[in-house]
């Protein structure tokens, strides 16, 4: 009769190296991400009285302090808006990408450490978890977009032929959030630090990004390498180009655009880099 010996046991590691991402990895558990996803969206609206319709309250409560306080600074005449159109349509417009960014940084730089319990005990494609708020984070940008759109027939604002570029301002935002929320996710899972800092972050990020007011107001009468050098903020050509598509806007400046662009895939592809170096260390940390 032969003896059974030990079981043998079965150790899944991270590659080692820059080569695998494992994005491929990431698609076949997609349903995993919209698992995820929905959890998060649960979580966040569970025992609120107005539900989802914080996704619309917040940006109408933003706008409304900000109109006021210019309003008063600047008067009504000087409000920093895109040129011939209302104030209030030229910020929400700016805002409804803009959530989208704030909630995926938000909610995804803090998704690994409210995750820990599951990351520590199942095996799963990490990148699921920081992707998974930002993808939440669509179901409000959805809700405020459809907000937007009765405001700009009220005002007389038809959609032009830029209404086709849409998507991929949409996509450039979606993208920003993805990869900052994969830097500091991961920074965060290591110190946490990250936590008490992220909130004044994307404080300072929004000032930052042409919401309160237009590009064109900044940048009038600059040279061209000072919109290359303020469109090395992602965020920055995802809100022009939305005012570009939605308000028939005045194109902002090739050199921002390109540079918002390419900031973006460069934080994408860092954060995938150092999100994957990071990965084991995050594990053992969180």
């Amino acid at each position: 009769m032969r003896s059974s010996g030990p079981t043998p046991a079965l150790v899944i590691r991270p590659q080692a190296g820059w080569s695998s991402l494992g994005l491929a990895e990431l698609w076949r558990q997609r349903e995993l991400v919209g698992f995820l996803a929905l959890r998060d969206l649960k979580v966040r609206y569970k025992q609120s009285a107005l539900g989802v319709g914080w996704a619309l309250l917040q940006p109408l409560l933003t706008l409304g302090m900000f109109t006021a306080l210019f309003s008063v600074l600047l008067g009504r005449d000087r409000l920093p808006s895109a040129p011939g159109v209302p104030y209030s349509v030229s910020t929400l417009c700016a805002l409804v990408p803009w959530q989208l960014f704030a909630r995926g940084v938000t909610a995804g730089g803090e998704s690994l450490v409210a995750s820990q319990g599951l990351i520590t005990k199942v095996y799963f494609p990490r990148l699921a978890v920081p992707l998974a708020p930002v993808a939440a984070a669509l179901v409000d940008f959805a809700l405020a977009l459809a907000l937007l759109v009765p405001l700009l027939a009220w005002h007389g604002i038809g959609a032009g032929p830029a209404l086709l570029l849409l998507p991929l301002f949409a996509l450039q935002a979606f993208a920003a959030a993805f990869g900052a929320a994969l830097w500091l996710s991961a920074l965060n899972a290591l110190y946490r630090d990250v936590r008490h800092a992220l909130p004044s972050l994307v404080q300072l990020w929004m000032f930052a990004t042409p919401i309160l007011y237009s590009a064109g107001h900044l940048l009038e009468g600059r040279p061209a390498w000072l919109a290359a050098l303020y469109g090395a903020n992602p965020m920055a050509g995802a809100v022009e180009g939305f005012r570009l598509c939605l308000l028939g806007a005045a194109p902002p400046a090739a050199e921002l655009l390109a540079a918002s662009a390419l900031a973006t895939l460069g934080l994408v592809a860092s954060g995938l880099l150092v999100f994957r170096r990071l990965e084991s260390a995050i594990v053992d940390r969180v």
